[in-house]
């Protein structure tokens, strides 16, 4: 069996790259989604809302991934296909091989890499 590691690899290759079979096949049935946006959304209100998204991307990279047991803590940094840039940290948990559930935590934003204050 893959590590927690190597499945959360796989999903963000899959999400820059829109290829939406790899997370179709690893998210749980009950599979749920949090953000500041989304309060533990389903899989197909996920794959509705969120999916989309991975257009925007032109950078998507891992900086560090930390797996214990069935969860781990991954800090990524994207760079949007109109420069804008962030960071955030997301929380997996995991059944097996499915993950069954993500927790997003926004980071600070930049563009044209200076910070952009977020509104309150």
């Amino acid at each position: 069996m893959p590590t927690k590691s190597d499945l959360i690899r796989s999903y963000f290759a899959a999400y820059k790259t829109g290829n939406r079979k790899v997370l179709e096949e690893g998210l749980a049935a009950d599979f749920t989604f949090t953000s500041p946006y989304d309060d533990a959304i389903d899989k197909q209100t996920y794959f509705a809302r969120c999916w989309p998204n991975h257009a925007r991307i032109r950078v998507h990279e891992i900086e560090r991934i930390f797996e214990e047991g069935e969860e781990a803590y991954v800090t990524y940094r994207t760079v949007t296909q109109a420069g804008d840039e962030f960071r955030n940290t997301e929380f997996f948990c995991f059944r097996g091989d499915k993950l069954l559930q993500v927790e997003v935590y926004f980071g600070a934003s930049y563009r044209n890499g200076k910070f952009v204050k977020q509104a309150s």
